[in-house]
């Protein structure tokens, strides 16, 4: 049989076109392997192959001459005939940028539009034609039909339509025309099943097939979509972290199992989706700096703060912890936020004793399954896991021999005939029962019809099994971090290492691959944490602190020959090091100068101060204050100041290439420059931040961004606030991807407040996130901004009410539910903010996150339990109102 694929695709000079596919024919799924097909017209490219598997499911991509790559979005599965020796695939190129692409995603085809299939169409032996076309959100008792030039097409006529059968991935119908046939002109439609009735035509010109119309060929004609205007759907949800959640019997944290309740309140309110903070295992020392949910150990891994225990089994009556448990559970229950360590600390001691008392579920069918499919992120996990334990640090340099791993030496780690096996296979103990546990609670949720949406860390932890078994993937030298903005006036350092992309491109992003395909097992969207980094990363050096000491990587740098062109003739010394004058110094210190300056600095021979060796880093200082009392923090913070007062970062392997420090204009170096200097610094400064590097980075985040997407069908949301290149938005339009829109953070500078009724369709309102205080907290936070807020946005006349009363929340919900957003998700607490009898007392107490502070304890928990929330009748039907007003 000869397979002749055909497809339709405008291309341009310079681009070549490929095919990847499951089988080896078609490279098994590996685009190093993907094949070439040939140029025929600038409107046409075909590739025959005589040798092929009878099923196949393919996709096809273009590399361009820059090195990047675009795909069809979407997947053609074809069962092959096999009564005719020759088969011709008509393919149309389907857009990643066309808006009902999204309705292709996983939430839609899987839970809100999920296709109703009553039989699977049976190959018949004497059709000629097969044509296949997706419609993603018909209506109820819709379906596709087909009406075209011929007699079995229905000669145009609309009483009687051949009607395409629904199948898994669309709708598809066989028809025999007679030999001969070579120009097929046809128009797809709706039909309604109930009514009998034809609906509408699909918009736009007529399409056409031209074939040779001999007898020995089969003609399979795969439409992207039936052409009609989809409706705009529009959905609401809630996010919150798992450990937040509360119920009647929980044991002091929200576990997997509670969603299940949380999903029960969403149906009862009209509430479409969930969202979840990360759910990565965390555990590095034990203790409440493991709070933090984007310091994952493990891309992979699921959390074990999150399993319910009750679910697992129980232990022997007379054992210790069983005795205690009672007691124990009630306690942490009762506790008002979350005590991480106790709860980390009994449960982890508890599943312990029950692996010990019995492991056979390790012997079941259902484990070996999960094992085998899992075992390539869970061995090398359960070893790090056993190792971090063993020599009580998560720093596996001090691991000695197995600082370093092989796939050798891992096998030795997890030898079951080892003594240590019972404390690796633990883990996998652990790590089954919590797969199985939410698994449950996902399944639940979905066939209610609500989706789960995940959150994926832009960074992973230093001393993380990633960065264990992966080192080559990463920038261990470097910190990741953001520049400063409103929310964090220093920059945030999170000190993840940086991602090594080149590394990482070589198998063709393999390990994000492997990351979102993990995630695909739970849920039907998922948010990219800082999807900013795909363009460039905020890169900050280890021997900084604050994140003010960063800049982008990568970037065009600014080129000593660039400053001399206009007049700039500054040395490297005067650009890149501390400029420090007396005046300076007791501008910073005070009183205190002359002990400061005595005990941290030396005069050079141009009069300025240099810091000694011991403290020319901002990491020195750290190691220096953390030894001693002899100056209070104030000092330490200044003199971390007098580090960041320089105006460019010098490359350390490229002399004479500079980068500039983004709070420029605000150190004390660049205004001691003359004013020729500073109106030359100031223009460059703008040039390397705002104009040279947007096609740069549009580049990079090309190279990364469409690859990894089109590994998943999840509904895929970037989180893109903070200091956005103008080549972002055209980049994730390109992809459809869904934007984030926070009414507080505008991204167009002249904005106080982002209007609601033009954000993008294909984004995700909301008013605040979790790094962010709640609606009523920011109400109280600037009375000024509140007073014009309540004026100019919510249009109310007067003064504005100190606080937030609930009418002033529920206002700017029912704003943001009519927003143009294909989604609007609201944190639980300012859902609750709209009912005065059920809200918190204190805002301030509501706040999960606060990115200013690297020492966050992150243990905030829902003050209501869920079984409470779900009695709530008056406040359920007044946000089910909301939202079935709102069309959501």
């Amino acid at each position: 049989m000869t397979v002749r694929f055909i497809l339709n695709y405008q291309s341009t000079w310079g681009q070549k076109v490929y095919i990847c596919g499951n089988t080896t024919a078609l490279g098994n799924d590996v685009e190093a392997n993907a094949l070439p097909l040939q140029y025929v017209d600038a409107q046409c490219w075909q590739l025959e192959i005589d040798e092929l598997a009878a099923e196949i499911a393919y996709y096809y991509y273009v590399l361009n001459a820059d090195g990047t790559k675009h795909y069809t979005a979407t997947i053609n599965t074809i069962t092959l005939p096999t009564h005719k020796p020759i088969v011709n695939l008509y393919d149309t190129w389907c857009a990643a940028s066309l808006p009902f692409t999204t309705f292709f995603t996983k939430p839609f085809k899987a839970i809100f539009y999920k296709t109703k299939i009553k039989q699977t169409a049976k190959q018949s032996q004497s059709a000629n034609y097969i044509f296949n076309v997706n419609a993603p959100i018909l209506q109820p008792n819709e379906t596709v039909c087909i009406i075209g030039n011929t007699a079995k097409l229905g000669d145009w006529t609309t009483n009687k339509p051949l009607l395409l059968k629904a199948q898994t991935n669309g709708y598809t119908v066989q028809v025999q025309l007679p030999v001969g046939t070579t120009n097929v002109v046809y128009k797809y439609g709706i039909y309604n099943t109930l009514t009998k009735l034809f609906v509408t035509y699909e918009s736009g010109e007529d399409r056409s097939i031209q074939t040779n119309g001999q007898g020995n060929e089969i003609n399979i004609i795969n439409d992207t979509v039936v052409g009609i205007n989809y409706p705009g759907w529009k959905g609401a949800g809630v996010a919150i972290p798992v450990f937040s959640l509360r119920t009647k019997n929980g044991f002091g944290v929200g576990e997997f199992l509670d969603i299940k309740l949380l999903a029960d309140w969403c149906k009862s309110t009209g509430l479409k989706l969930i969202q979840l903070l990360p759910i990565n295992d965390t555990i590095a020392n034990k203790t409440n700096s493991d709070s933090y949910p984007y310091a994952a150990n493990s891309s992979f891994a699921l959390h074990p703060l999150y399993i319910n225990i009750d679910a697992v089994g129980k232990l022997d009556k007379t054992h210790k912890l069983q005795k205690q448990y009672t007691a124990k559970k009630n306690k942490l229950n009762k506790e008002t936020a979350l005590n991480f360590e106790a709860v980390i600390e009994f449960k982890l001691s508890y599943l312990k004793e029950l692996y010990l008392q019995d492991s056979t579920v390790l012997e079941t069918e259902a484990y070996l399954q999960f094992y085998t499919q899992n075992k390539y992120w869970l061995q090398p996990y359960a070893a790090y896991c056993y190792l971090r334990d063993k020599h009580k640090t998560a720093d596996f340099e001090q691991w000695g021999t197995n600082a370093t791993v092989t796939a050798t030496s891992l096998q030795k780690l997890i030898n079951p005939k080892l003594k240590q096996y019972t404390e690796v296979s633990f883990w996998y103990f652990v790590q089954y029962h919590l797969h199985i546990q939410l698994k449950n609670a996902v399944n639940y949720t979905n066939q209610l019809g609500i989706a789960m949406k995940g959150d994926i860390p832009i960074g992973i932890g230093r001393t993380s099994c990633d960065a264990w078994q992966f080192p080559n993937l990463f920038n261990t030298n470097k910190q990741a971090g953001a520049p400063p903005d409103d929310f964090a006036v220093k920059g945030q350092n999170w000190g993840f290492p940086t991602y090594n992309w080149d590394a990482m491109q070589q198998d063709g992003f393999g390990w994000w691959k492997n990351r979102f395909a993990k995630m695909s097992d739970y849920f039907d969207a998922f948010r990219i944490d800082h999807i900013l980094g795909f363009f460039r990363i905020w890169s900050i050096p280890l021997h900084a602190v604050e994140g003010i000491m960063g800049h982008f990587v990568p970037a065009i740098p600014v080129y000593k020959n660039e400053l001399t062109v206009v007049g700039l003739y500054l040395s490297s010394q005067r650009l890149c090091q501390p400029y420090c004058t007396f005046n300076y110094l007791q501008q910073t210190f005070g009183e205190a100068v002359e002990n400061v300056i005595n005990h941290f600095f030396t005069i050079n021979e141009n009069n300025l101060y240099d810091l000694k060796p011991d403290f020319d880093t901002q990491q020195k200082v750290l190691a220096y204050f953390a030894s001693q009392n002899e100056f209070d923090q104030v000092v330490q913070y200044k003199l971390y100041d007098c580090i960041a007062n320089i105006i460019c970062f010098e490359e350390e392997t490229n002399q004479g290439q500079f980068h500039f420090n983004i709070a420029m204009e605000k150190t004390y170096s660049y205004n001691q420059l003359n004013g020729h200097e500073k109106e030359q610094l100031r223009r460059l400064y703008i040039n390397y931040f705002y104009e040279r590097q947007n096609e740069f980075w549009k580049i990079e985040a090309n190279k990364k961004l469409p690859s990894i997407q089109h590994s998943t069908n999840m509904l895929v949301c970037g989180e893109d606030l903070g200091m956005v290149p103008n080549c972002v938005p055209g980049v994730m339009e390109s992809l459809s991807m869904l934007s984030l829109e926070v009414q507080r953070m505008p991204k167009a500078t002249q904005q106080q407040y982002v209007n609601l009724d033009t954000i993008p369709y294909l984004s995700v309102a909301t008013p605040s996130t979790h790094d962010m205080s709640t609606l009523r907290a920011w109400w109280e936070e600037d009375y000024g901004n509140t007073q014009y807020y309540y004026n100019n946005i919510l249009h109310q006349y007067g003064e504005a009410p100190r606080y937030a009363e609930p009418w002033i929340v529920q206002q700017i919900i029912q704003q943001h539910l009519q927003s143009n957003a294909m989604l609007s998700v609201f944190q639980l607490q300012d859902i609750m903010g709209i009912d005065g009898t059920l809200r918190l007392q204190n805002p301030t107490d509501e706040r999960i996150n606060e990115p200013s502070n690297p020492n966050h304890y992150w243990c905030y928990r829902m003050h209501l339990t869920l079984e409470e929330l779900i009695k709530q009748t008056d406040f359920n039907t007044t946000l089910n109102n909301m939202i079935v007003y709102s069309g959501r």
